[in-house]
């Protein structure tokens, strides 16, 4: 009894190491975009087709990529729904015309806000 509860835990903690979805290095692609240099056909070449774009004024143009940032323990089953993901990244790429002109990577994390909690808030008058 013991070793069968010794080998279906150690089949639940490995079924946490498998992943159905391709990983995105999101930092490490963004690495690769050069303004002034990358073009648009090799930005999506490079990345693929945007999360979300917005056209700025007329021939400028905002791609958004962004993946979550997963933690160790979040592809478990069962325990990874509860543990949930540390945040995620997102890269903000600005074309004029068929041309990089600027790109941001930025992550973001729940705990950015905890600042709200510990602040001590005073009325405005």
């Amino acid at each position: 009894m013991r070793s069968l509860l010794l080998v279906l835990s150690m089949l639940l903690l490995l079924g946490g190491c498998s992943s159905k979805e391709p990983v995105k290095h999101l930092a490490a692609e963004a690495a690769m975009i050069q303004p002034g240099v990358t073009t648009k056909t090799a930005l999506l070449a490079t990345l693929g087709q945007p999360n979300g774009r917005r056209t700025v004024s007329p021939g400028v143009e905002e791609y958004v990529y962004y993946a979550d940032r997963k933690g160790m323990f979040s592809g478990m089953p069962v325990v990874g729904s509860w543990l949930g993901n540390k945040g995620y990244e997102m890269i903000i790429v600005t074309l004029h015309g068929n041309l990089v002109t600027d790109c941001q990577f930025r992550t973001f994390s729940e705990s950015d806000q905890d600042w709200v909690h510990d602040f001590s808030w005073e009325d405005v008058r």
